[in-house]
Formats: C-alpha cells, sequence, structure tokens
C-alpha cells in the first residue's frame, strides 16, 4: 500500500505499477489531471506538485511519492486559485483550457520559489516543460504578470480578501465571449474562469466512474479492460518514440518557369487533448469535440462510432481513449503539397490526395491547378486549419514577392508583417468583435502555429506511410521562449462575426515564409 496526502486529505492506495497520473485520475477521480501525452512526460498537462514543487504525474510512479503531499489545482489555496483562472480568463490565456491546470500548477510552483513579476525568461524557462497549442504562449505570459501582481499584493496588505476584488471577468459578456471562440474554434465552446481549470467538459472528464476503458488494438480492433491501464497494457502499447531520419516533402515539384515553388511535409495538427468519447447502452455518445475544435482535425475521428458500439456490445459504459501515439498513426494530418506559382497567379499545385482539397484551394487561388497524387502516408484532411488555401496563399505571396491582404473564404482578412527584430504584427478584420480579449488570442494562437509551421513543424514518415515522429516534441511546436511577441490590432466592427484566426493563420504564414528567405522546403529552420 502506498500512502499519499492530495489536495489536504490522507488516501491509501494499492501499490500495483501505477503511475501518480493513472491513481489521481482513475482511482481517485481528479480528472483536473489531463493526459495529454502519456507517458511521454512531454507536454506537461499532468504537472502536479509533490511538497510544492512542480512534477509531471505521468512518468512518476506512484511508489515514488509514498508519504508526501500531492497538490492539483483543485487543491491550492482557494484565493490562489480564483485569482490565477482569473487572470487566465482576463488574459485569454486559456482557449480549450486542457493544458491549463497543469500550467497553473507551474506557475504558482515559481512564485512560490520566488519568481517575480516581469520576469519573462523565468517564466518562459518554467514553461518549456509544457507546450499550449491554442494560445501562442505570449496571453500566459500576461496572465502570469496579472496574477502575480495581484498575490504579490495580497501577501504585502491582507487588506480584503482577493475574491472581493476580482473585477476583469467579470466585465465581459463571457456568452459573447463563447459566441466568439466557437466561430474561430470552429466547435461549441464556452469562456469562463472554470475553463482555465480544466472545467471545460472534456469527453473523458465526464465518462462514469465504473466505465470500461477501450483503447486501440493495433488491428483495426479495441481491447476493452476495466482500467485505462490495464487495456493499454493487454492492447501492447508501444512507447513513442522521435526518430532520427528527417522529415523530407514527399512529392515532386511541377516542371515549369515558377516565380516561386513550395514544397511541404505532413504536419500533426497538435491538439492537446487526444481523441476520447464515452457512451451508455443504447444512448449518444459524448464525443472529442467537447469544448474546442482541434483545428478541424477530429470531424472524422471514430470515437464516437465505437464508443456507441462498444457501449452496446458490453451492456455498460465504455470510454474509448486514444494515446498520443494514436492520435499521430490515426489522427488526419496537414496534406503536404508541392507546387510552382507564376507572378499572375497561375500555376501548379500538387497536393497528397485529400477529399475537398482542390476546391478549398480554388477559393483563393483560382489560377493554380491542383494535382491531387497518391502518395504513401498517413490520413489527410481539408479540415485541418485553412489546409491547401493557406499554402496556396504562401506560394502565391512567394510568386509576387509582397505581402497582401489575406481575405479566407468565409470573409475573415488579415495583414501580417515580421519586423528585424521578429515582432509580429497582425491586422485583422472579422465583423463584430464580440469580445477582443477571445478575438485576440485566437490570433496570437494561429500566429504563433503559422510561425511554427512554418520554420520548424513537420513529421518524418517513411517511404511506406509510417509515421517515425510519435512523440509530441517531436512535431516541431515552437516553445515559449522562441515565440516572439505579437501585436494584433482588431479593426472596428463591419457586419456580423465571422472567422478572423484562419487568415490570421495564413498572413503570419506567408510572412514568415518571406522573411526567411522564401525557401522551396518547408519547415525552414527544423
Amino acid at each position: 500500500m502506498v500512502q499519499i496526502e492530495v489536495d489536504g486529505r490522507q488516501v491509501e492506495l494499492s501499490d500495483t505499477g501505477l503511475t501518480l497520473l493513472d491513481a489521481l485520475r482513475d482511482v481517485i477521480g481528479i480528472r483536473s489531471v489531463k493526459d495529454g501525452c502519456s507517458p511521454q512526460g512531454q507536454c506537461g498537462c499532468c504537472t502536479v506538485l509533490v511538497d510544492g514543487s512542480p512534477r509531471v504525474a505521468c512518468v512518476t510512479p506512484l511508489r515514488r511519492v509514498g508519504g508526501r503531499s500531492i497538490t492539483t489545482v483543485d487543491g491550492l489555496d482557494d484565493q490562489v486559485r480564483e485569482t490565477w483562472a482569473d487572470a487566465f480568463c482576463a488574459a485569454g490565456a486559456s482557449q480549450c483550457g486542457f493544458c491549463t491546470p497543469g500550467i497553473i500548477c507551474r506557475l504558482e510552483g515559481a512564485r512560490s520559489r520566488g519568481v517575480a513579476r516581469g520576469d519573462q525568461g523565468s517564466v518562459e524557462r518554467a514553461l518549456a516543460a509544457h507546450l499550449c497549442r491554442c494560445t501562442g504562449w505570449r496571453t500566459i505570459v500576461d496572465a502570469w504578470d496579472s496574477a502575480t501582481a495581484r498575490l504579490d499584493a495580497d501577501t504585502t496588505a491582507r487588506s480584503e480578501p482577493l475574491v472581493a476584488v476580482r473585477p476583469w471577468s467579470e466585465k465581459r459578456d463571457l456568452e459573447a465571449a463563447g459566441r466568439r471562440a466557437t466561430i474561430e474554434g470552429r466547435a461549441a465552446q464556452r469562456v469562463g474562469t472554470d475553463v482555465a481549470l480544466g472545467r471545460g467538459g472534456f469527453a473523458d472528464d465526464g465518462a462514469p466512474a465504473d466505465a470500461l476503458a477501450a483503447v486501440p488494438d493495433g488491428a483495426g480492433g479495441w481491447v476493452v479492460a476495466e482500467t485505462l491501464a490495464e487495456a493499454r497494457a493487454r492492447s501492447g502499447k508501444v512507447q513513442g518514440r522521435r526518430t532520427t531520419v528527417g522529415a523530407v516533402p514527399p512529392l515532386a515539384l511541377p516542371p515549369g518557369p515558377w516565380a516561386a515553388t513550395l514544397r511541404t511535409c505532413w504536419v500533426e495538427p497538435g491538439y492537446l487533448e487526444p481523441d476520447a468519447a464515452w457512451c451508455v447502452p443504447g444512448g449518444e455518445p459524448v464525443g472529442p469535440l467537447a469544448n474546442g475544435g482541434a483545428f478541424g482535425a477530429k470531424r472524422s475521428s471514430p470515437v464516437e462510432r465505437a464508443a456507441r458500439a462498444l457501449a452496446d456490445e458490453h451492456g455498460h459504459p465504455v470510454r474509448v481513449v486514444w494515446s498520443r501515439e494514436d492520435t499521430v498513426r490515426l489522427g488526419p494530418k496537414r496534406p503536404p503539397v508541392a507546387g510552382g506559382a507564376r507572378g499572375d497567379g497561375s500555376g501548379v499545385m500538387r497536393v497528397a490526395a485529400t477529399p475537398d482539397i482542390a476546391a478549398a484551394v480554388a477559393r483563393v487561388a483560382p489560377g493554380l491547378l491542383v494535382e491531387e497524387v497518391t502518395v504513401a502516408g498517413p490520413a489527410t484532411d481539408a479540415g485541418v486549419r485553412a489546409a491547401g488555401w493557406a499554402e496556396a496563399t504562401v506560394l502565391l505571396t512567394g510568386a509576387t514577392g509582397s505581402l497582401r491582404v489575406v481575405t479566407a473564404p468565409e470573409g475573415g482578412a488579415a495583414e501580417a508583417e515580421i519586423d528585424a527584430a521578429g515582432t509580429i504584427r497582425v491586422r485583422v478584420r472579422a465583423g463584430d468583435p464580440l469580445d477582443e480579449v477571445v478575438l485576440r488570442s485566437y490570433c496570437i494562437g494561429a500566429a504563433h502555429q503559422a510561425v511554427s509551421w512554418i520554420r520548424s513543424e513537420a513529421l518524418a514518415v517513411t517511404g511506406e506511410g509510417v509515421v517515425e515522429d510519435l512523440t509530441i516534441r517531436s512535431f516541431g511546436i515552437v516553445k515559449a521562449s522562441d515565440m516572439p511577441p505579437v501585436e494584433v490590432q482588431i479593426d472596428p466592427a463591419q457586419g456580423p462575426p465571422v472567422n478572423g484566426s484562419d487568415a490570421v493563420f495564413a498572413a503570419v504564414a506567408a510572412a514568415a515564409w518571406l522573411a526567411d528567405g522564401a525557401p522551396t522546403d518547408l519547415p525552414t529552420r527544423r
């Protein structure tokens, strides 16, 4: 038996080889501790405080923390927790909210050991243990400054309770903020302080405590067991790895007298919450888009269908959960392209065969002839953020040699430039902003994803089409310390609200590519 203190109460557990994450989520039932890459120890979503120090729970054996004190985000002092949550909401530092409970624990650990407000370098070093795909990091640093200023002032003065002077989120129309988040994320999404604490309604968090767990068996079927740990063990789950083989664009350039050429690799959408769903017999499944759109990559996820079928088969609630490795092997990717363009906007773009991709390109680049090519590799999806038309925008920008206003198919428009110091400046027009905090957050997140795609993101895929980069750190996502500042100008309301962040994504990608010299092959700096 292992005895630990969890959020102030003593708990005794059987030592059956569980990780601390297994124990917290699936035995004790604390769902604010998230499983984003288990057990790679690379995303930070499961971070808790062990005797006050941040620790990644998925690679910490339960037996190693016997007799110690574990604090999750739920166990923080009420005023401390609410201040962090309010600061994250106010700064737009939480979108889906999957990664933020672990980040809040990490930042509170840094504050407790004396890292000062305004010490951006120390904050970025602390965030090196985390990934946040949504917000572009800058908003999280803003939230750090706001929260620590208030917490430090309260520690000094103690004149009134923190919760009594909390003004930020209460000054906003959070329903309107949720509408803007839903428009930008293309799936239902709430905005509120509870979202920053991991209470956004993720599918696996709401599964009944006695639900069976199902994971892929590697042969197209499912392994079902009493617990997730048991199911993964029985499936023979293979630990993720990062290959030493470099990522290579798989398509050949079309011949022609081009003013610009572009070749890209497969790119992992990199959403933090792995696909999950649960269902009761005869019921409707709770699916993987519970709070946020996963950048368009979960639309065709099979986990909902599997949860319904398995629940009916077993006559019992079933939760279906992909591991990080499953999302890489089975989830859709940004399709690779190889194209050439002339200065007049004409040209040819070859793309890995993907339903609806030609139509996506034609909406913004009617002069490009699209050739779909069958190539061995992971599944692709035209629903991934701006797939096809962002590549066309980048290519045409290179052919003309100058930046321009990027208008997305839905009408949102953006301009972007990167100055000599690396600062990204964005101007966006998205109709009625509804909530400028949320729109700014999504634009910064889109800028981060664009810079990351152009400069460092790619997957190594064998000639037989097997993805070899299976760890979340091998995707090439830009970390906090490498993310340049982003300045966002939101134009006044002009018409109904439309998605603006996809236009920002394409505009920043084009600006980053030009800033790096418009080389043919992406990524430019990997």
